[in-house]
């Protein structure tokens, strides 16, 4: 039991780290990602947590969220959560807010586990000791060639049972660039990702289209804030084909509203964007609550505990960008085996250790 709990700092930095190659979805392009990376201290242990943002949330992080926990104890995480989307209304809680108090509650939770020297998932409570992956990459400005290689690299080498590409950029092209996934891949599950390009005529088009190549997992179709064209979806979408979303919800109103309009087949949560682990597990609660199953939207390693305690968890998503990056700049990344990944159960918290000798070149 540790002695003392009361924190004794909050920090946070920015890291822009390049693509290693031009990235494109169906509506943006970019060229590197930004990682911000906030730490947490008490009783000589530190928590990390982290979000892909702007560099402006780690301002948020160093300024106003820091006074909110800064000298409270570190294991009363609900209350701090609360204070810290209090203390950033009349800034803006959803975007950028939302992504840093997501940082700092994911080493909230890690510190804690830390303090008691246990491993986070463990602390959570474990509803699966492993967890599923899917590859998901695939971007519209990857050559077929390289598309075909990065998928079907996934299944032969990773074991996935199920890839995932984006779509939408050229909306002429992508039946051929689905076909030419669908032999590269064999039989594993398809997933396509339209991050919202299409209209809703022209996802029902796609659907079928779709469909007729076996992809089994719509992401996207048309905007995740177009609930009426989400639902139109996914009712006339072909019965083998999930329609799914989430990933851009920041607060669980968000989520509540999506599932009362019946608009998925499948939640997606992002713990770097909804509120962190806190949030992440009150969107599984919703999801169970609908009982819908849970989908785990990027990096991958921050999401292994909390997916590990999630009940209705499906599976966790293998982003190329953020798997790339946290072998990058962490210790302890996990590594795939037969398409699942699986905690450490001998190091504590989360299990990750930040590299600050080989992020500082990367430092924003």
């Amino acid at each position: 039991m540790p002695l003392d709990s009361q924190i004794k700092s909050a920090t946070a930095q920015a890291f822009r780290i390049p693509t290693d190659a031009p990235e494109a979805d169906g509506t943006i392009e970019w060229d590197a990602t930004t990682l911000i990376l906030a730490t947490v201290e008490a009783s000589g242990c530190i928590g990390t947590g982290y979000t892909y943002a702007d560099a402006a949330a780690a301002d948020i992080i160093n300024g106003t969220l820091a006074e909110q926990v800064r000298g409270q104890d570190a294991l009363a995480i609900p209350r701090l959560w609360s204070q810290m989307v209090r203390a950033v209304r009349n800034i803006g809680w959803r975007g950028v807010c939302a992504c840093a108090i997501s940082a700092v509650d994911v080493a909230l939770w890690d510190l804690k586990a830390r303090l008691f020297d246990r491993p986070l998932h463990a602390l959570f409570g474990t509803a699966r000791d492993e967890v599923a992956i899917y590859g998901s990459g695939g971007f519209t400005s990857y050559s077929e060639s390289r598309l075909c290689e990065q998928l079907s690299g996934w299944v032969e080498r990773e074991g996935c049972r199920w890839v995932k590409m984006k779509v939408g950029t050229n909306p002429a092209d992508d039946v051929a660039r689905v076909s030419a996934a669908r032999r590269a891949i064999g039989g594993a599950g398809l997933f396509v990702d339209a991050n919202g390009a299409y209209s809703r005529k022209q996802a029902l088009h796609f659907a079928h289209a779709f469909a007729e190549l076996d992809v089994v997992w719509f992401e996207e179709p048309v905007s995740s804030d177009d609930l009426e064209g989400l639902r139109l979806t996914r009712d006339h979408a072909p019965p083998v084909m999930e329609i799914a979303a989430g990933e851009y919800g920041y607060e669980p109103f968000y989520f509540r509203r999506m599932l009362e309009q019946g608009a998925v087949d499948v939640l997606q949560a992002d713990a770097t964007r909804c509120g962190g682990y806190t949030g992440f597990l009150k969107a599984a609660e919703l999801a169970d609550a609908w009982g819908l199953p849970l989908s785990a939207h990027t990096a991958p390693a921050l999401h292994l505990p909390v997916c590990c305690a999630a009940s209705r968890l499906r599976h966790l998503e293998w982003f190329h960008d953020h798997a790339r990056i946290e072998r990058m700049v962490f210790d302890g990344a996990p590594v795939p085996r037969k398409g699942m990944i699986a905690p450490a159960h001998d190091r504590p918290g989360h299990g990750l250790v930040f590299k600050q000798k080989d992020a500082v070149r990367l430092a924003a």
